[in-house]
Parts: C-alpha cells; structure tokens; sequence
C-alpha cells in the first residue's frame, strides 16, 4: 500500500496542510488564509485560536481532496512562522493575548533599554547570534507579561506557557489542556533571544534580563523524532509527529542544502536566505544571523547564516490590498512588463524597520527617484525589483562572512513563480538562479524531518535524490549596468533612515 507523510506548513498569511509521497511530491495541499490584525503603526498580531482551527481545517481538507484516510499516512511534520509569540492559559488552552508577529515593532524602546546595559544591539549575539532586535520571541513574551494584568504573576507560577507557532499547533494537536506536549526545537528556540547556541538549553541568565519565567518556556528536543501522537477526532488521530523544523530552515532542508557552502532563498511574505555552515557556528560581523539549521535526533546540531529581510511579498500585497495598483499578486508580473525598465523609482519596503544587513528599527518605507515620467508599471517593477535588491544586499554579506563567494542560488516561495523577478534577480546577483520542480520546499522540509524520524526515508541520500531542477535562470545584465542600478538602491536605503 502506498504511504504518505502529511505536513502542517503554519505560515505568516495562511495555514497549509501538504501531503508528499515518498519521492518528495505533493499529493494534496489545502490552504486557508488568517487575518492580519494592525492595532496600531507598527504593531502586527494573529489570533492565535483562528489559526488552530484553520490548522483543523485544512488537515481535514488535505486528505479529501487526494481522498485519503488517516491509515495512508505514516507521520506529521510541522513548519512554522518563527518568532511569532504566543502565550496561553495551560489549563483552559486560551491565549491571554493575540499572538504577536515576527513583523511586530512594538518592542523597539524594550530592546533599547536592554541594550543600555550594556554591550548595545551585540549584547547577546556571543551566546545567541542574534542581534537585540524586535524581530525575536523573548522581547514579545516580556511585552506581553507586562501588558496583561496577572499575567506575570501566573507565568511565574506555571500556569502560563510560551510558544512560536510551532508549540502552539503541537500542544494543541497532541491535546491542548488534556496532556499537550509543550515542546520546540533548536531551529525555533534559536529565533527567541533566549537559546544559548552552544549547549542548545535556555539561558537562564537572559531570561532573568528578560524577565521571562523559564516555567513558561517549552522543552527543546531535536527537529526529528517521535514528540506524541494526535489526539482527538480529526483525520489525523493517532498518527505520529515526528518533525519540527522553523519555515526558513524546512525550506532549507527541503532543498537538499545539506552540506557546508550550500544556500537558498525562499520568497515569501519576507526574504530569508540561509546558508549551511555545517556543525560550526560562523558568527557574522556583516549584519547576518547565526542560526540553528536543524538537528537530526541524536546527531550534532547544523549551523547556518541567515539573511532576513522583513517585507518582500507582502509588498505585493501591500500594493494590492492598501493602494488597489493591482487586483491580484499574479498581476504584478504583466503589469511590471509594460515597461523596460524602473524609470528611475526605487521602492524600499522598511515597513518593520530593516533587518539585515542594517538592523535599524528606526527606517520606514520611501519611495525615491519619482519623476512625471513614472507610471503605474514604473512601480510595479520597482516592488519587485526591491526584493532582488534586498536579496542582493544579503549575499554581499554572506559573501564576506564566509569567505567563500556564491556560485548560484536554489529559490522557493510563492513569488518564484514570476519570471521576471527571477530574471531580475539571476541579473543583480550575476549568478545563475535555480528552481526547483517542487518549489513549496518549506512543507517538504518539515515532511522530511518527520519522515526520517519513522524509517520512511532512509537518509539525507534519499533528500538529495529526491530534489530535481525545474527551471535555471542566468544573467544578462551587463556588470556597469548592474553595479549603477546596485548604487541608485544603496542611497535610496539611505534615505529610509532615522525616520522614528
């Protein structure tokens, strides 16, 4: 009988779930999107009881379009939204507040008075290597315990529990308040501020600077093995989970970069790209993350460097949703083609800020360069074009770090299927650009590291054996072109600068 592994893709826009056969191919997918909720500039939340139920939803909807039972599939991996903060009741399951997101800035003067004792936005990047940043999961915990009356009086007492989305769909699919398992893995504690890279264990001396309780933090084990079954009613009952891997290191591992020296990008609601470093922890000094690339039961933890960059995708949507430049994402495409080139407008999308390689919470987005001449296809093409530049940016230092320049870059995310991004990006890159035939690869990652744990793929052989190119883009730019497009998008950073 043919079998299948099933995977929960928790994302920042929607919640997925994804069936893949043994030779890494989707079977089934099923996709419901969850409100974005801005209760003021800056501020981004979820909630969080939407999202569990969308995460039913579409489980349920997965099987019955590929009219599946629970006894076709052999485990569950998840995949997740990382540093998008949760916090709940453990006896009732009910969130004391609205999850609040990775975009989230409402933590920026927190951050800054952390970094005031001393050692400034690198006071935890020996132990962590992360910046001080309203990007993490610890900052957003103490927000919340300072916000919700009492809560830091339960939390101490063990009756409250943190997670990023990944804890929260565990917990509740293992039971919720009836014996949830309250558990994470490296590659998700690693994006909170609070995991000491070395020893893989919560720190106990940042979360006393925190002013986070550890009762309320989840057990850290590896991102492959066996953590409980699923209980309760639904089409998964009683299946295995078996996989946890955060979304930029799934879709890292869905694309097979197993060895040391091997990247990829992933376009979604942000950029994020991130290359193997092996069991050695390369600490940037140009801007990048050191993060935790996954962990394999027993085996030694994978390094990486991360490059994140907070808004690319969402800029589409942005464009769509807040302006009505453009009725749908895929309509940017042909929109952007009606013309040759940016007509001199450059977009930088600092909505949240700018993540690496900057860091400054204080940049918010500009729009330069404009002139009578620019046009609504002028600016389609910018938006896009902002991503390749971001992209850009985040290789150059990449580059620097490891010493060892790119040669070409593996692609996945929703937004590789537009060409002339693709295009665009092989261009100000000047290395070739790779899809891959399955480029939902964050899904699969998590559907690997389940599987693994279950005997249902062998090895990383198998991963390897299973990746298979759809499509190479190469560049066409010529270099002077190319370095004077770069220059114009360097000074327009400039000028998102200082804004707060």
């Amino acid at each position: 009988m043919t079998q299948y592994v099933a995977a929960i893709d928790q994302g920042t826009t929607s919640t997925r779930c994804m069936v893949f056969d043994h030779s890494g191919r989707v079977v089934a997918a099923d996709q419901v999107e969850h409100r974005q909720i801005f209760p003021s500039a800056g501020w981004v939340e979820h909630d969080p009881e939407e999202v569990w139920e969308n995460t039913r939803r579409v489980t349920a909807g997965a099987l019955a379009k590929a009219d599946l039972v629970t006894e076709d599939l052999v485990t569950v991996g998840i995949t997740n939204q990382r540093e998008t903060t949760v916090v709940w009741d453990r006896a009732t399951g009910k969130p004391v507040h609205n999850a609040i997101v990775w975009q989230d800035t409402r933590t920026d003067a927190l951050c800054r008075r952390l970094g005031e004792l001393g050692g400034g936005q690198e006071r935890y990047r020996p132990r962590t290597g992360l910046p001080l940043a309203t990007y993490f999961s610890g900052p957003k915990i103490r927000w919340i315990l300072d916000a919700v009356e009492g809560a830091r009086e339960r939390a101490e007492a063990g009756e409250l529990a943190f997670g990023n989305m990944d804890s929260w769909v565990l917990w509740n699919m293992t039971g919720g308040p009836d014996g949830g398992v309250h558990v994470t893995d490296p590659t998700n504690a690693s994006r909170t501020l609070l995991m000491d890279l070395e020893t893989l264990s919560w720190d106990e001396e940042i979360c006393a600077d925190m002013g986070v309780p550890p009762a309320m933090l989840p057990e850290i084990r590896s991102s492959s093995e066996v953590y409980g079954k699923v209980r309760g009613r639904g089409p998964l009952s009683g299946l295995p989970i078996s996989g946890i891997l955060g979304d930029q290191q799934a879709a890292t591992f869905g694309q097979a970069c197993l060895s040391p020296g091997e990247a990829k990008n992933t376009y979604g609601t942000g950029n994020f790209v991130l290359l193997n470093t092996g069991t050695e922890k390369v600490m940037s000094e140009n801007g990048l993350l050191t993060t935790v690339c996954y962990q394999l039961g027993d085996q030694a933890a994978v390094y990486a460097l991360e490059g994140s960059i907070a808004v690319t995708g969402s800029l589409v949507q942005w464009l769509r949703d807040n302006l009505g430049l453009i009725s749908s994402a895929d309509e940017i495409e042909r929109v952007a083609r009606t013309v040759e080139d940016n007509g001199g407008a450059y977009f930088v999308p600092a909505f949240s800020g700018l993540f690496a390689p900057y860091w400054r919470a204080d940049a918010r987005g500009a729009i330069v360069g404009l002139t009578r001449f620019v046009n609504r296809g002028h600016l389609a093409r910018a938006v896009l074009e902002a991503t390749a530049f971001q992209t850009r940016e985040v290789i150059d230092a990449m580059n620097a770090d490891s010493g060892v320049p790119l040669k070409a870059l593996k692609v996945d995310g929703g937004m590789v299927v537009n060409e002339l991004l693709m295009q665009f990006q092989a261009d100000i890159l000047g290395v070739p650009v790779i899809r891959p035939v399955v480029n939902e690869t964050t899904a699969l990652g998590a559907a690997y590291a389940a599987g693994l744990a279950v005997g249902f793929w062998s090895g990383e052989e198998d991963i390897r054996a299973n990746w298979a190119k759809d499509r190479e883009w190469t560049p066409r730019m010529d270099e002077a072109h190319r370095e004077e497009q770069y220059a114009n998008w360097k000074k327009a950073v400039t000028k998102t600068f200082d804004w707060v």
